[in-house]
């Protein structure tokens, strides 16, 4: 996850809506592509020349009032950069991918689908350097650490494999949280929040505060099993 990929935001990029899905920086989501135009999509995605910059495609969110299944429903603002790192194509021309988040970026201009491209694509504006040094974000993840190795969030299986994650130091501190709320903020809403935010800091208090959200919520649960457990039995 430490590459560094070349992206030309002069060119138009492929857009690839999803419903329900946000997509972060660093993280890796696997898709099933089966729809004809996608399929071209992914096509012109992979046949480029892995010599030259890469052949990006944007993972956008549709509008929450739009209706999934409209051709084209509107987008939201922004959009998260990515490229494919894995895929298996069928004989009948579907695609298994699994596509990893590189950066934010911003719809500048929006091309709808034309006689030759199916797809839709957009002309994007990046909105953070990766790779820039953040003050404060060493002691977010320190205390992401120290929050996630307490005894109720190891409880959840996602919650220690994240843990495994930002213990590995070759991992830098964005990507870090990035992975954090990929895996652990489960709200739509604030997942687009956080995808939406330019500032690195502003985003990791957000991540912090929704974890502070799910203890609570797990400390409840607790108190509320605890009373209703009869005498002399355990929950498993």
């Amino acid at each position: 996850m430490g590459e560094i990929v070349s992206i030309n935001f002069a060119d138009p990029v492929a857009l690839l809506p999803l419903p329900g899905v946000v997509l972060l920086p660093h993280t890796a989501l696997p898709l099933h592509i089966f729809e004809p135009r996608y399929r071209q999509m992914i096509r012109r995605a992979l046949a480029g020349s892995p010599c030259a910059s890469v052949q990006p495609i944007a993972i956008a969110s549709i509008t929450p009032q739009a209706k999934a299944t409209a051709r084209n429903p509107p987008l939201r603002e922004v959009v998260c950069v990515g490229h494919i790192v894995q895929h298996q194509v069928h004989t009948d021309g579907r695609f298994d991918i699994v596509v990893q988040g590189l950066c934010r970026a911003a719809i500048e201009r929006l091309d709808e689908p034309d006689s030759k491209r199916l797809y839709r694509q957009a002309i994007l504006r990046p909105l953070e350097n990766p790779g820039a040094d953040v003050p404060g974000l060493r002691r977010m993840r320190d205390e992401m650490r120290a929050l996630l190795s307490g005894l109720r969030f190891q409880r959840m299986q996602s919650a220690r494999a994240v843990l495994a994650w930002i213990e590995r130091k070759e991992l830098s501190h964005q990507a870090a949280l990035e992975l954090v709320a990929f895996a652990l903020v489960k709200d739509e809403e604030l997942r687009y929040r956080i995808l939406s935010e330019s500032d690195a800091y502003e985003r990791a208090k957000l991540i912090w505060t929704d974890l502070h959200r799910t203890e609570r919520f797990i400390a409840r649960a607790e108190q509320q099993l605890s009373r209703e457990r009869p005498r002399g039995v355990n929950w498993n």
